[in-house]
């Protein structure tokens, strides 16, 4: 999962940073208003934490524009900003849930995963490929109705390929999907993944097309 956090404290915006990605969140911090509209143009998110108080553009105004541009994306509201009628406003203009400062990084965390299983159940749970099933919301994977497994990491780089399979994508692809900006990321992750999955999967399962990417086939 790829969150935004926009936050323009810089002790409150590295702590939350450093935490969420310790629990396997993919994460990308932004301190103000308008680098939030426009990192949720060119990139995608499935959650932004915004901090209503940001300079250059406030909390509110973004919510109400990236509500207005249909932008599919779950919203916490995380603000120091406690009374009711700020509650309500967020909540009105289409945020998913409102969290007052100072709070407690696991209940962020339980609030990110609560609206992460609330999306998931818009769709379809389960993934299938051939022979392959995995479950994202549990975060299990099966191989011939054989549980197997799998690091977090792991589990994400074959969630993006079972997701369309088939579809070639890069190594580049990959890593922004599993890495947020700034995580030092070695010039052979993805490559030290996908054999690893091998081993664990079946050597055939992802397919290396040379110079393109990497795909799982649609029939396995």
């Amino acid at each position: 999962m790829r969150l935004l956090l926009a936050e323009d404290d810089t002790m409150i915006g590295q702590g939350l940073r450093d935490s969420l990605r310790k629990e396997e969140f993919s994460v990308d911090w932004v301190q103000d208003g308008k680098a939030v509209l426009l990192s949720l143009e060119t990139n995608p998110y499935s959650l932004v934490l915004l901090d209503l108080g940001l300079p250059k553009l406030d909390g509110m105004d973004v919510l109400q524009q990236l509500r207005k541009k249909n932008l599919d994306v779950a919203v916490i509201i995380i603000t120091a900003r406690d009374g009711l009628p700020e509650r309500l406003a967020g909540l009105n203009l289409g945020a998913d849930d409102y969290l007052v400062k100072p709070f407690a990084t696991e209940e962020l965390i339980a609030r990110i995963r609560t609206i992460s299983r609330r999306l998931a159940g818009r769709t379809q749970n389960d993934i299938s490929v051939g022979r392959l099933r995995l479950d994202p919301i549990r975060h299990e994977l099966w191989v011939n109705d054989e549980p197997i497994n799998v690091s977090a990491r792991e589990f994400k780089l074959l969630h993006e390929l079972m997701i369309e399979p088939g579809r070639v994508i890069s190594r580049e692809q990959l890593e922004d999907r599993l890495y947020g900006w700034g995580e030092e990321i070695a010039s052979n992750a993805i490559e030290v993944y996908i054999s690893h999955l091998r081993k664990k999967i079946g050597a055939e399962v992802i397919q290396t097309i040379r110079g393109v990417g990497y795909r799982i086939g649609s029939t396995l």
